[in-house]
């Protein structure tokens, strides 16, 4: 029998890191440090109720998108013994971000039932090896037209900040890390070490998954977090635009509850917005590139460039070619 004054420590929440190359370093930091500060009280950065590791097929220093390199900690063990396996993506013009080893070793990791998180564009490396497939995934409004093209037959938004099954979770980036770590530890540790994380890292309240990207498309000010979830999914259907009564069914109201919820903040109906954001991208294409008057107006979901023409005349006051004549003089 064990005598009364011994404890037995409690389980560690185990997390294995691989870093792509030209990874975010703050998502990298802020989702770690979270850790490491709910590891132990107050600041005393002891591994008490977690352990990381930084993982890699060689030791080599892996360079961050701004430059700051890190060295990995450990080789590819058994990825039976981490919790969570999290992949930090970063810029995405990067070619082979992750070698044939660490491919293999996530794929590995997959067979194995560990749950997998994409940090940033670590989604695009987690569906580019076919390990997400048949999971939600969630990106940064920023990145969602490439996943869109790069995986059409995925499942993804970029509206809410991050998203967590029994096996996959994925993370918009930025200081989201910190909410999905968060999440993390109040599973797996306390909601006691949650709190000691997130004061010693000032952030008065974690998100959670439900919580809108703080994303405002024409510069719109709104607190309502269905709006904003509304106008960030029309940001991203623009060349196929998603019916009115659909996108209001998307945060659960009906079309007219839509429309007197543009209403209250002071806003044109659902579809004039809609509008307006389709007229604004054209408008960023007429003078960042030189496209076909016609191809702009299929980019923004119209059939044919008259119409276009005539709508972006009479809500700008020239016509597109007028436009990009004046940029370009």
């Amino acid at each position: 029998m064990k005598a009364e004054s011994e404890t037995v420590a409690p389980k560690q929440l185990k997390i294995g890191f691989v870093l792509a190359r030209s990874f975010t370093l703050s998502a990298f930091a802020l989702f770690v440090d979270t850790l490491r500060l709910a590891s132990d009280e107050s600041d005393r950065s002891g591994r008490v109720f977690a352990d990381w590791q930084v993982l890699g097929s060689t030791r080599h220093l892996i360079t961050s998108s701004c430059g700051v390199q890190v060295a990995p900690t450990s080789d590819f063990i058994d990825p039976g013994e981490f919790d969570y396996i999290v992949v930090v993506g970063g810029l995405l013009n990067t070619g082979q971000p992750i070698d044939d080893a660490t491919i293999g070793y996530l794929k590995k990791s997959a067979g194995k039932k560990v749950p997998l998180i994409g940090v940033c564009t670590g989604t695009f490396i987690l569906a580019e090896a076919g390990l997400m497939k048949n999971h939600r995934t969630c990106v940064s409004w920023l990145h969602y037209p490439a996943f869109r093209e790069r995986f059409p037959d995925h499942e993804v938004r970029a509206d809410r900040i991050f998203n967590l099954d029994r096996s996959r979770g994925s993370c918009a980036g930025g200081s989201s890390a910190a909410d999905m770590a968060a999440s993390i530890v109040r599973r797996h540790i306390s909601k006691e070490a949650e709190r000691n994380a997130l004061d010693v890292l000032q952030i008065d309240k974690a998100r959670t998954a439900l919580d809108i990207q703080p994303r405002r498309p024409l510069s719109i000010e709104c607190d309502d977090p269905r709006l904003r979830a509304v106008l960030i999914t029309m940001e991203n259907h623009i060349d196929s635009m998603i019916p009115i009564h659909d996108l209001a069914a998307s945060v659960g109201l009906s079309r007219r509850q839509l429309e007197r919820l543009f209403a209250k903040n002071g806003m044109s109906s659902p579809g004039h917005v809609y509008t307006r954001l389709r007229l604004e991208r054209a408008k960023r294409l007429l003078i960042q590139t030189k496209a076909p008057l016609i191809e702009i107006a299929m980019e923004i979901g119209f059939e044919n460039a008259s119409h276009f023409g005539k709508l972006f005349r009479k809500t700008y006051g020239q016509t597109p070619a007028q436009l990009r004549a004046a940029v370009r003089a």
